[in-house]
This record gives structure tokens, C-alpha cells and sequence, in this order.
């Protein structure tokens, strides 16, 4: 099973209120291959709802809001449910203080970027989930069978 960050499928829970489809990764859920998880509905946030960005350890909205302790508690959750469906691959949303893989915000809300991982990302990386962005999945394998594009 592969996990996929819910807004990547089209559910509306992006702190904006809206999805970010991608049509393979809809494809995917729709078929019963994935599973889409959103690590911030987990952790009972609204939608629409403040930006967030990770600040050292703490997560801060754009309101000075800390969510740190619910967004570390949505990943937590998120984690259970992947290790649970016995994920091995993720392809989750780049840059999200939860699902950024490789790169995520400075926390500073000015559009600059840094090396990093979103809390659940990180998670998945520690259970050795491979974890993709949505710009990456297209060459995603398993078992040196290409499993996308569908």
C-alpha cells in the first residue's frame, strides 16, 4: 500500500482549503493501491486554516499560533496508520511543515526554502518508508517493476 498525502488525491485539506490533485495519485486510491492521509486533519486542524511553517523544532503558524504538539501528534497518528497498512513508499506533498521531503519553508513566511523534512516525512524516513514528492513519484519502482505511470 501506498501512502499518499490526501491533498495529492484532491481532498480538500490544504491550509487554503483546497486539494492539489495530481491525476496518477487519484488513479492510485481510486484502484485501492494508495491510501490517503492528511497528518494535519489527524491532528484536528481546520480547513481552511493559518499557514504553518517549521521554526527550528516548533511549528508556528502565521497567526504566532504554536502547533507544534498537534502537528507532531497528526504525524504520529498518520505514521501508526502507514506502518499499520504496511507501507513502503510514500509520495506526499513537497514543502508542507508535515509532508515536505527534501526541501520545506525557512519559517520565516517569506517563500524562501531549506534543505529539510516535514515532521511526518521524517517519521516514514525513520521507519524506512521511502518517501517521495509529487514531483518525483513518476519514477517510483517496486520490485524493479515500474508501478507508474499507471
Amino acid at each position: 500500500m501506498i501512502i499518499v498525502s490526501a491533498c495529492l488525491a484532491g481532498v480538500q485539506c490544504r491550509y487554503n482549503g483546497q486539494g492539489f490533485p495530481i491525476p496518477e495519485v487519484t488513479e492510485l486510491v481510486k484502484k485501492g493501491q494508495a491510501l490517503p492521509l492528511c497528518p494535519e486533519i489527524l491532528a484536528n486542524l481546520p480547513t481552511p486554516r493559518s499557514s504553518v511553517e517549521q521554526c527550528g523544532e516548533r511549528f508556528l503558524a502565521h497567526d504566532g499560533k504554536d502547533l507544534t504538539t498537534e502537528l507532531i501528534a497528526g504525524a504520529r497518528i498518520a505514521l501508526t496508520i502507514a506502518k499499520l497498512v504496511g507501507s513502503k513508499i510514500a509520495i506526499l506533498k513537497s514543502k508542507s511543515p508535515t509532508c515536505g521531503c527534501g526541501l520545506i519553508y525557512d519559517g520565516t513566511f517569506s517563500g524562501n526554502l531549506i534543505e529539510g523534512d516535514g515532521v511526518f516525512c521524517a517519521f516514514l524516513k525513520d521507519e524506512k518508508i521511502k518517501v517521495y514528492t509529487e514531483d518525483q513519484f513518476q519514477s517510483l519502482t517496486l520490485s524493479g517493476k515500474k508501478i507508474l505511470p499507471l
